[in-house]
């Protein structure tokens, strides 16, 4: 490798680019224009998935087919092997881009952008044509050109930012990098398509499976195999294919293999890998038992709790306790944890606790509280002052470390908590929230004292509660520790562009619907607390737009908003 790099930055230096000795400015450079591609080809993508649907393509002949039939799977390969490919380059080849970032020019280059303009307007034109119809001979010719155009709007569109001698090097840097990310994604789409054929073997194991935990519990049972019904006289379900368990399994596999690779120092090779096939098939029985349990509720009586709540939040709740199980066995059983050496640490050492259980505990108890409340809800839950409760104790058991961060703000916090509640409000009024604004019936039929009670606890936890175990979880770790593992040791001012996009693109996912809002309050928060490096920055600027929230819904009756 060192022969290499030798080799490559004599090269970099007959092109005209000396490499930095730090190498940080250029590091900085690359790591936004990685960015501002990434958003600009992730924006153009949303706008022609809207746009064009594969279904609609008039004529199934030739070229056409194959777009109409493996566009949408070539366009999910691609997106995940950029992902795959630039992820894993910024996780094991941070030196080799470092170097590679003196190929970064200063400024973007414009006549580029003139040029993907024009590709993208050609790409427009082709589409319009090709998806509205036209002569069957010209369906080959247009689908070629549409093919041309396309590529030639990624090409023009990726040479905007980074010059073409970067993509050249690119692939010498990363190694077979680009083999491995084809090869992973490959498999990935591949293996999509092929859990589709697993659908009914899947739901028909799980039939078999409820009906066995259910036998001993219920006098009498009923079943239908051909239908895959399966309960009692006064409650049955149907087990349709997306309550087979695969899903389940699906996400278990992926979280478990992600574990392994993250935590491979603390784990013991090659015994940690029985904990795969071992965490899908808890997921699959944890499957089983979830759908015993809704018979079992739905006979007791409880129907809408069993179709509602419990139906929709029993398989969140059960895949987080398999998780944290596998973290927990994977962590601290010796047959899987690798040994720390069993030897004392030297005399007026300094040992140091692990702080994430500080920063993610509040925001997981909030989950798993809301999980517990939505479960035992009929269609209102009534339960929710569990999560103020849940979070309140484990930020008074966590208080101490808190101690030592900065909660000092300034005028500039409520000004940012102004601008989040804005821009909430304003995405609000697009069609997809302008249902369900009324107060829910449940609540505006129940007593007076329970309903206000109930507004209570929700503006006192939307306002003091929330913030803190979001900010800890979102900006006070999770922006910091995609810089370092050490995420306490970093500044604020020094996350990284791709720190604050990922960081905000998860906050806003968390927020479901209101995506948009969620990513762009999750980038106001971050900007604001990298200026001052302050906790209390961020905290009170959450605290005030969720205030201003609060007493928009109270106050106009728009409660779509909770």
């Amino acid at each position: 490798m060192s022969n290499l790099s030798s080799i490559y930055s004599a090269e970099l230096f007959a092109h005209g680019a000396e490499p930095s000795s730090s190498g940080a400015p250029e590091a900085g450079r690359l790591a936004r224009r990685i960015l501002f591609l990434t958003l600009l080809f992730a924006a153009e993508l949303l706008a022609i998935s809207v746009w064009l649907d594969g279904a609609a393509l008039v004529h199934t002949r030739g070229l056409t087919t194959l777009i109409r039939h493996r566009g949408a799977w070539t366009l999910r390969a691609t997106v995940g092997f950029a992902i795959i490919f630039f992820g894993f380059a910024f996780l094991g080849k941070r030196t080799e881009l470092r170097q590679l970032a003196a190929l970064v020019r200063a400024r973007i280059a414009w006549p580029w952008l003139g040029l993907h303009i024009a590709a993208l307007a050609t790409f427009a034109a082709l589409s319009a044509a090709l998806y509205g119809g036209g002569g069957a001979r010209e369906a080959n010719l247009l689908g070629a050109s549409w093919l041309i155009a396309g590529m030639a709007a990624i090409a023009c569109g990726a040479l905007i930012f980074l010059p073409l001698r970067f993509w050249t090097y690119l692939p010498r840097v990363t190694g077979f990098l680009w083999a491995y990310a084809l090869g992973a994604v490959l498999v990935a789409c591949g293996a999509g398509e092929a859990a589709q054929a697993m659908w009914r073997p899947a739901s028909v194991a799980s039939f078999a499976l409820v009906k066995i935990l259910l036998k001993p519990l219920v006098p009498v049972t009923i079943s239908n195999p051909a239908r895959l019904a399966l309960g009692t006289p006064r409650f049955a379900v149907v087990i349709a294919p997306e309550c087979s368990g695969l899903e389940g399994m699906g996400l278990m596999l992926a979280f478990v293999l992600l574990w392994l690779f993250l935590f491979r120092r603390e784990c013991r090779f090659p015994r940690s890998l029985l904990l795969v096939p071992a965490a899908v098939g808890v997921m699959f029985l944890l499957n089983a038992i979830r759908i015993c349990a809704l018979i079992l509720i739905g006979n007791a009586g409880a129907r809408q709790i069993a179709l509602r709540g419990f139906h929709s939040e029993a398989g969140w709740l059960f895949f987080n306790v398999a998780a944290l199980g596998v973290c927990v066995i994977a962590g601290r059983v010796s047959y899987f944890a690798a040994e720390s050496g069993g030897t004392l640490p030297p005399p007026g050492s300094v040992v140091r606790e692990n702080p994430t259980a500080a920063y993610l505990l509040p925001f997981l108890a909030v989950l798993a509280a809301g999980m517990l409340a939505s479960a035992a809800s009929s269609g209102f839950e009534w339960l929710y002052p569990l999560r103020f409760f849940a979070a309140a104790a484990t930020l008074w058991i966590f208080r101490k470390q808190y101690a030592k961060l900065d909660w000092h703000c300034g005028w500039l916090a409520p000004v940012a908590g102004v601008l989040i509640f804005l821009l909430w409000i304003a995405l609000d009024r697009f069609p997809t929230h302008a249902a369900s604004a009324a107060m829910p019936i449940a609540l505006a039929d129940a007593s007076s004292s329970a309903r206000i009670l109930w507004i209570a606890f929700r503006v006192l936890a939307s306002v003091t509660t929330v913030p803190f175990a979001e900010e800890l979880a979102f900006r006070g770790y999770l922006l910091r520790r995609m810089v370092a593992p050490d995420f306490e040791a970093i500044s604020f001012s020094r996350v990284t562009p791709i720190a604050v996009l990922v960081s905000s693109a998860i906050f806003g996912v968390l927020h479901g619907g209101r995506l948009i809002a969620g990513v762009l309050a999750g980038i106001v928060l971050a900007l604001l607390i990298m200026r001052r490096s302050r906790m209390g920055e961020a905290l009170a600027a959450h605290a005030v737009a969720n205030a201003l929230i609060a007493s928009y819904v109270l106050a106009f009756n728009a409660w779509s908003l909770w």
